[in-house]
């Protein structure tokens, strides 16, 4: 799989409808009229900027510039550090623990990202990107930890912050 459009794809995922629809507004000198109305995903977007050749792999200037435009500092990062592969690749290390705590921590993921020290921002972002799914918003929370965190993402970390929230039985299986 192409990873700069896995990339593009995460981005999409990550777009509030507020957000898309700003970067319809930035883009409408560059798309047509009829064609940005018919646009409802980033992916579309992204489709018709490929198409056009606005965007691609070795000229992500635009994209930058929309993300920048958008204040989303953390895509622009994700978009410097080369792609999609990056935290794919990092996610092995860490799949067994995320299952273990997807499986066993409920709603109380909130507060076990925030001792984690993600930001309230980023959580709203995620919540908003899976409204009707706990388990995805939890797991795509502990990727977006590890993505901040890069090679200081340790295993450690999660199980510090687990007894924290006094959620010991998961700390318990995720040492195991």
């Amino acid at each position: 799989m192409d990873p700069f459009l896995t990339l593009l794809h995460s981005f999409s995922l990550s777009l509030s409808d507020s957000e898309l629809s700003s970067l319809k507004f930035l883009c409408r000198n560059k798309i047509g009229k009829r064609k940005l109305e018919a646009v409802q995903s980033g992916d579309e977007l992204f489709t018709i900027l490929l198409e056009q050749q606005d965007i691609a792999k070795d000229n992500l200037v635009f994209l930058e510039e929309l993300l920048k435009n958008l204040r989303r500092e953390d895509l622009v990062s994700r978009l410097k550090e080369g792609g999609g592969g990056a935290a794919e690749d990092q996610l092995d290390a860490h799949e067994k623990p995320f299952e273990v705590i997807c499986n066993n921590v409920g709603r109380n993921w909130k507060m076990l990202m925030r001792k984690l020290d993600l930001s309230e921002v980023q959580i709203d972002r995620i919540v908003e990107a899976y409204p009707r799914d706990l388990r995805e918003q939890l797991f795509q929370a502990l990727r977006e930890w590890q993505r901040c965190r890069g090679r200081e993402a340790k295993v450690t970390d999660l199980v510090k912050a687990l007894r924290d929230c006094d959620m010991n039985l998961v700390a318990d299986k995720v040492e195991q």
